[in-house]
């Protein structure tokens, strides 16, 4: 019981302290309940466990064939929560502060070319069982693809961030983190034509006595919004319509499309790193390593040189 305390307690605090989202959060929790767990049958628990415990738990991880980055992920929740009880003072030592975990394998993000991007957007604008549905996914696809937002800041967004013909976009990130994006031509025409039919739509709400809702995308389920599952099904669809791989499209991989279609262009990277809202610009390089992939195939590809006799 005193672990689930301890787990509790370090949710609120990265919830109240960190501004930690949902699913972090969520993450968070089952990491360190199965680590409670594996502790608690072998005699030990997070006011007892040594290095060597922590040490041999993640031994057992990889024993159940864990991919590496998930190993990595509970190694990373175990080090926030004992630096957090030892802060507390819960606990005078820190048995997790010299583990050194498997680290993250470095994957390159699985992005689009641009000519699938336009499959997508031209799918999405003749996708919908009205003229509003038609809007509104146009709307999603061309903000998404065009500013490179996560899909939860997308779907979740203020329609007050949008008013006005906006030529930037204020967009509350991770963290509560706000950044400024601009809106290409084509995705302010997808959002005024998409407002137009939202506002429409919320005016018959009001009259029949419903709440106004704040979001760009409301939605009569609990959270108010799109959700990110729905939003992840639509875009499944717009890649089967589209001519896409579906396994290749993700509401992720537009944000990827984003970054790496303006790197191929000549963007700066730090302007690619504010756009994404990246903390470390570590995080944005990943992107140049997917452009010197793509040049490298078209040499091995085009190049006579590189051709077999």
């Amino acid at each position: 019981m005193e672990d689930h305390r301890w787990i509790s307690s370090f949710l609120e605090a990265q919830a109240a302290e960190q501004n930690a989202a949902t699913n972090t959060l969520l993450a968070y929790g089952r990491d360190l309940k199965d680590a409670a767990d594996w502790l608690a049958r072998n005699g030990s628990g997070f006011a007892t466990a040594r290095r060597n415990d922590l040490e041999n738990y993640l031994i057992f991880c990889e024993a159940q064939g864990l991919s590496q980055s998930t190993r990595a992920r509970r190694l990373s929740a175990l080090k926030q929560l004992f630096r957090f009880v030892h802060d507390e003072g819960w606990r005078d030592t820190n048995p997790a502060i010299q583990i050194t975990g498997p680290g993250k394998a470095k994957r390159l993000p699985k992005t689009l070319s641009q000519e699938d991007v336009t499959r997508l957007l031209d799918a999405a604008a003749d996708s919908g069982r009205n003229a509003a549905e038609q809007a509104r996914n146009t709307c999603l696809m061309e903000l998404l693809y065009g500013t490179g937002m996560r899909v939860t800041e997308l779907v979740s967004l203020p329609v007050a961030a949008t008013r006005g013909d906006p030529r930037m976009l204020l967009i509350k990130g991770k963290g509560g983190k706000e950044r400024m994006v601009p809106l290409s031509e084509p995705a302010r025409d997808a959002l005024i034509l998409w407002l137009e039919h939202r506002d429409a739509a919320e005016e018959e709400a009001r009259l029949k006595g419903k709440p106004a809702s704040p979001y760009l995308f409301p939605s009569r389920g609990k959270l108010g919004h799109l959700t990110r599952h729905a939003f992840y099904l639509m875009i499944k669809d717009f890649a089967v319509q589209g001519g896409v791989s579906p396994s290749a499209v993700t509401p992720h991989t537009l944000r990827h499309a984003f970054a790496t279609h303006l790197l191929a262009n000549g963007a700066d990277l730090r302007a690619i790193q504010t756009l994404l809202g990246h903390a470390d610009l570590g995080t944005t390089e990943i992107y140049t390593h997917v452009l010197e992939e793509r040049l490298k195939s078209l040499v091995f590809e085009h190049h006579p040189l590189a051709k077999g006799p």
